[in-house]
């Protein structure tokens, strides 16, 4: 966490990262690490896989309920919920997306790591609009799938 505090960019090391065999069935990894009070995460959660000991506590994630739906992601105000789904060279990234232009399914765009430097191309798979968020699913490669959190549409 001092680097986080020093940059205001987390690092793998800042995160619990589940197993392989979870990231394999697709889950939600939160990247929330303030103490605020903000909760529409467990709200939105239909099978109680998020739960919060405060209000003011970070989120966490019951991996074993946890199916991947993405309902936390498009909630969260801080766009700091992600799923991940790994297969075997590649890896399905869900992410919030508030900027335009929005892209389309099939569309390739430019992925993003936390500090926003190019981790290569990547595949629209699916793009969902919830309010103000679009929530977009990339196909990227696998040992991406834990640094990719956001993209950079180019048209």
């Amino acid at each position: 966490m001092e680097e986080y505090k020093r940059t205001g960019v987390l690092s793998i090391k800042d995160l619990k990262i589940p197993s392989e065999e979870y990231l394999r069935k697709g889950v939600a990894i939160t990247e929330c690490v303030e103490h605020i009070p903000c909760n529409p995460c467990v709200d939105a959660c239909p099978f109680n896989a998020i739960s919060m000991e405060s209000l003011t506590d970070p989120p966490n994630v019951d991996y074993d309920k946890c199916t991947g739906c993405g309902n936390c992601v498009a909630v969260c105000p801080g766009l700091a919920i992600f799923i991940v789904k790994i297969k075997d060279e590649s890896a399905l990234v869900t992410l919030p997306y508030e900027f335009l232009p929005i892209p389309k399914a099939g569309e390739k765009v430019v992925a993003l790591d936390r500090e926003g430097k190019s981790k290569g191309i990547a595949e629209v798979v699916r793009v969902r609009k919830v309010g103000k968020t679009a929530v977009i699913t990339i196909k990227t490669d696998k040992k991406n799938a834990m640094d990719v959190r956001n993209i950079r549409v180019e048209r």
